[in-house]
C-alpha cells in the first residue's frame, strides 16, 4: 500500500507536521508557564497525543475503499449534526463562541469535522446523482443550509464562512449540468438569507458585535485600536519586522511574551516569520503549496468521480485556511481565528487535516 501512495505528498506532509510541532512548543512555552502556570510542554504534549490519535485513525481508514467512506459519511453527517444542536445549550464558552464539546477535558469542535464529513458525503451524493434532475438535489443543499445555520449560532462566523466556501468550489467542479448547478446555488443562497431574516426577526442573535466589528481590519495600529482590536495584528506587524530576512532564531522570539495574544494559535505565523526570517516562513509556505499541487493532481489523474471531488474539496479545504488565515495575520482581511494547515495548534484541525490528506493518499492508491 505504501508503494502505491503519492511520495512527494507522504514525505512533505510528515516534515510539515514535525516542523508544526516544533513551531508550537516554542510559540506556546511561555504561555503555558506564565499564564497557565503549568509546563512549558503543556501545548507541545497536547498536540503530539493529537498526532498520535490521528495517525491512528488514518492507518485504520487505510484499510477501507473510498465508497466506504461515502456509506459512513452519512451516519457521521447525520450524528455531527447533532452535535451541532447539543453544542449551542452545552458546549464550552471560549472566545465568545459556544463551538466546543469538553469530554474529560478534552475539548473537540464538531464544526471542524462536519467541513471533512460533508466534503465527503457531498462527494458520495453526487457521485450517485450526477445524471438526476434539480429536485434530486434538495436534500444536498438543505442539510448544508442546516449546518451553516447551526455553525452562525455558535457563533462561528469563520467557520461558516470556510464551509460554504468549499461547498460553493466543489460545486464549481460538479459533473452537473449548468442549468442545475445555477439553480442549486441560488435557490440555497436565498434559503440560508431567509433562515437568517427568520431568525433576526425573532430575536435570535446571528451576528454579534465582536463579529462585526472584526470587519473594521484597516488602520489597525492606529491610536484607537492598538491597544483593543488592533493589538493582535499590530503585534504580528513588530514579530514580522524583528524577523527580517533570516529571523532571530528558534525559540528567541520576543513577542511570544504574552505580547502577541494566540502566539500558538492562528497567529503563529508572526512567531515563525520572527524566528526563522522570511526565508524560514516562505520555506514553509513553499511546502504546503507544494501539497496542494499534489493533491490537485492527484484529483485530476483519479479515474472515479467520488474520489475526485472529494480531493478537489480537499484541495479548497487546506487553500482557504491557509489564505485566510495569512490574510487576518496580515491585516489584509478581517480576523476569524481560522488555524494555519500544519503549523497551528489545535487537536480537532489536527486530526481533520490528517484525514483527509489519508483520504487523498486512499484516492491515489485506488487511481493506482
Amino acid at each position: 500500500m505504501l508503494k502505491k501512495m503519492d511520495k512527494p505528498l507522504l514525505i512533505i506532509s510528515v516534515l510539515l507536521l514535525i516542523i508544526g510541532l516544533i513551531m508550537i512548543f516554542s510559540a506556546s512555552n511561555v504561555t503555558s508557564f506564565m499564564k497557565y502556570k503549568t509546563t512549558p510542554y503543556h501545548f507541545f504534549n497536547r498536540q503530539l497525543f493529537f498526532l498520535a490519535v490521528s495517525l491512528v485513525i488514518s492507518f485504520v481508514m487505510l484499510r477501507f475503499n473510498t465508497k466506504t467512506y461515502g456509506y459512513f459519511s452519512w451516519i457521521i453527517s447525520l450524528v455531527l449534526i447533532g452535535l451541532l444542536v447539543v453544542v449551542l445549550f452545552y458546549g464550552k464558552l471560549i472566545n465568545q463562541a459556544r463551538s466546543w464539546i469538553n469530554i474529560r477535558g478534552i475539548q473537540f469542535q464538531p464544526s471542524e469535522f462536519v467541513k471533512i464529513a460533508s466534503i465527503v458525503w457531498m462527494s458520495h451524493y453526487i457521485s450517485i446523482k450526477k445524471n438526476h434532475g434539480f429536485k434530486s438535489y434538495l436534500l444536498l443543499f438543505g442539510v448544508i443550509i442546516v449546518n451553516t445555520i447551526l455553525i452562525l449560532l455558535q457563533p462561528d462566523l469563520g467557520t461558516a464562512i470556510i464551509y460554504l466556501s468549499v461547498i460553493f468550489m466543489m460545486f464549481l467542479s460538479c459533473p452537473i449540468s449548468s442549468k442545475v448547478k445555477k439553480r442549486i446555488l441560488i435557490t440555497g443562497g436565498v434559503g440560508i438569507v431567509i433562515v437568517l431574516l427568520l431568525l433576526m426577526n425573532n430575536g435570535i442573535q446571528v451576528f454579534f458585535e465582536r463579529q462585526l466589528q472584526r470587519f473594521d481590519f484597516t488602520a489597525p495600529c492606529s491610536e484607537e485600536k492598538f491597544y483593543t482590536t488592533g493589538t493582535q495584528v499590530c503585534n504580528g506587524y513588530i514579530a514580522f519586522n524583528n524577523g527580517g530576512l533570516a529571523g532571530v532564531g528558534l525559540g528567541n522570539s520576543t513577542q511570544k511574551y504574552l505580547y502577541l495574544p494566540e502566539a500558538y494559535t492562528d497567529f503563529i505565523f508572526a512567531i515563525i516569520t520572527e524566528e526563522l526570517g522570511f526565508l524560514g516562513a516562505g520555506l514553509i509556505l513553499t511546502m504546503i503549496f507544494i501539497v496542494l499541487w499534489r493533491i490537485f493532481l492527484i484529483a485530476k489523474k483519479s479515474n472515479d468521480q467520488m474520489g475526485r471531488l472529494m480531493c478537489y474539496g480537499i484541495f479548497w479545504y487546506i487553500l482557504l485556511h491557509t489564505l485566510i488565515n495569512l490574510g487576518g495575520v496580515m491585516g489584509l482581511m478581517p480576523l476569524t481565528g481560522v488555524p494555519l494547515p500544519f503549523m497551528s495548534y489545535g487537536g480537532s484541525f489536527l486530526i481533520c487535516l490528517v484525514i483527509s490528506l489519508t483520504i487523498v493518499q486512499k484516492v491515489c492508491i485506488e487511481s493506482k
